[in-house]
């Protein structure tokens, strides 16, 4: 039997293959390998990003395993770090997350590539939170972050009828951030996430801290919640080596050597 979940390194980045015929649905132990991957991530001063995929062609997840479901575990069941899909509800991940969405996201499986900080999707995906169609509703993130990223009316419609949109139909909305070929998905992800990871890695870590700090906020309260709070990777940021570090590689015409600290 195949592990459900493979991870691999390549240099700053990890990636995290979803491997379960046929649908790459997630069930509880699924979630807690996922939220291990998630967690290596969070704690190795190596890493600065992570790309989240899946196996085959047709799906990337189709979320919540209802065969599970079937059989008795509950929605509420322990999960591990992470919540569904070990990044859901990583409320304290430090690092971003690429998800590389190879082909259908339904349900969860939507939730997760709602979860990652940028999407980059084969052309031929399709994504449809489509909870409501069973009696059930989103809310491993679906309902919540939906209607942040997208039009209020769009995302109430995709919720609402549990219709499918594809990743070109979202990328006009800014929720994806590329549409490629199948056969150019790990490519591209590979090439955004060593973009990311050619940046501070304290950098990458205060975007995300000041992010999570200030959503919903007004300019003015994230301001203030930016300067007052307690944000420690923020704070220590310009007087951090690698501010130094990367200065002084600019001024000489060279790349920069981060260390993270």
């Amino acid at each position: 039997m195949t592990e459900p979940v493979k991870v691999t390194r390549s240099g700053r980045i990890l990636e995290i293959n979803l491997d379960r015929p046929k649908a790459n649905a997630i069930d509880a132990s699924t979630s807690s390998l996922m939220g291990a991957a998630f967690q290596r991530l969070q704690e190795d001063d190596g890493l600065s990003v992570a790309i989240v995929t899946a196996v085959g062609e047709r799906f990337f997840s189709a979320g919540w395993d209802l065969k599970a479901a079937a059989e008795g575990e509950a929605p509420d069941a322990d999960q591990g770090i992470g919540g569904f899909a070990g990044l859901t509800e990583y409320w304290d991940l430090k690092k971003p997350v690429i998800a590389a969405v190879n082909g259908m996201a339904l349900g969860g499986g939507f939730e997760l590539a709602l979860a990652a900080d940028m999407i980059v999707a084969a052309d031929h995906a399709e994504f449809a939170l489509t909870e409501a169609s069973i009696g059930l509703i989103a809310d491993a993130g679906g309902v919540i972050r939906l209607p942040r990223r997208l039009p209020r009316a769009v995302a109430m419609e995709m919720m609402m009828t549990g219709r499918r949109a594809g990743s070109r139909e979202l990328a006009r909305w800014g929720l994806v951030n590329e549409v490629v070929p199948i056969d150019d998905l790990m490519t591209a992800a590979r090439e955004l996430a060593e973009r990311v990871a050619a940046c501070a890695p304290l950098s990458l870590q205060a975007i995300k801290e000041i992010d999570s700090a200030t959503v919903g906020a007004g300019e003015q309260d994230a301001f203030r919640i930016m300067r007052q709070h307690d944000l420690p990777v923020y704070r220590c940021v310009y007087d951090s080596e690698d501010a130094n570090e990367g200065m002084a590689a600019l001024a000489e015409k060279r790349e920069p050597n981060w260390r993270g600290r």
